[in-house]
């Protein structure tokens, strides 16, 4: 009995030691998915939702978006001209803009993207995280944690306004810290200052994310079910999603790199 009890002691121990406590792997997550952000202005990529297909190229410092298909099919020969001449015309029109004007441009990309990543950011201040078991998740060895609001936790800015109101569960590398899953739903209605609405119950997000090269992670796929009060009084539902692959280092990108 003695020795069953030895045994178990070290098997718990071992497991102990190969797993960190869930602050760690939250802060540790977080930094990588930092890390991330800040690489992504480095990539192409082409991305597909349910009407269209397009080639996301990053010209001088902020994404531009060419059109392949639509409804599931090619461009005609010459719709694909077209499109190809319009992205010829915006690397012109970057290539002749002033100093002020590409800083306001690309400050602009840079407003935008950090919408989401501020979010992501409040996680830590914004949920209580609980280890509730490991998964295989398309290859990879996950922890997965469960979130669940923290009491008292004061939203700083609009995008983290929702945060109080959602419940969800991150599956992260056991590896890299990375995010391989998240999903979310809304638990009880949120009503968005600034605004006539109300996101409701019902209203969910899954995110899944993996290796583009260098390290770096990114979005592979997105998808939203919303449901929301327009006006406190109007039902609006709408549902998204998209796919991103074909990740490529920009020409800057690798410029910098040789």
């Amino acid at each position: 009995m003695t020795s069953h009890v030895l045994l178990g002691a070290l098997i718990a121990a071992t497991m102990a030691a190969e797993q960190p406590d869930v602050k760690t792997i939250i802060e540790k997550s977080v930094a990588a998915n930092d890390s991330d952000f800040k690489a992504e202005p480095q990539f192409n990529h082409k991305e597909r939702d349910r009407k269209k297909t397009s080639q996301v190229t990053m010209i001088d410092g902020s994404p531009y978006e060419r059109v392949l298909t639509e409804n599931g099919r090619p461009l005609s020969g010459e719709r694909a001209d077209e499109e190809m001449k319009k992205q010829q015309k915006a690397e012109a029109e970057r290539k002749a803009q002033t100093s002020e004007q590409r800083e306001a441009r690309i400050a602009d990309y840079n407003k935008d993207r950090s919408h989401d990543h501020e979010m992501m950011a409040q996680l830590p201040a914004a949920f209580d995280f609980t280890l509730v078991g490991r998964r295989k998740i398309r290859g990879f060895q996950t922890w997965v944690l469960k979130a669940t609001p923290k009491p008292g936790y004061k939203p700083p800015n609009m995008e983290a306004q929702v945060l109080p109101g959602m419940e969800g569960e991150i599956s992260i590398d056991q590896k890299t810290y990375e995010w391989v899953k998240v999903t979310a739903k809304v638990i009880h209605p949120v009503s968005i200052a600034g605004f006539l609405a109300q996101v409701q119950p019902g209203t969910r997000f899954e995110v899944d994310r993996g290796p583009v090269g260098g390290g770096i992670w990114q979005i592979t796929h997105f998808s939203m079910q919303s449901h929301a009060k327009v006006l406190f009084l109007v039902n609006k539902n709408s549902a998204e999603e998209i796919w991103f692959y074909d990740f490529e280092r920009a020409a800057a990108a690798k410029r910098g790199t040789e």
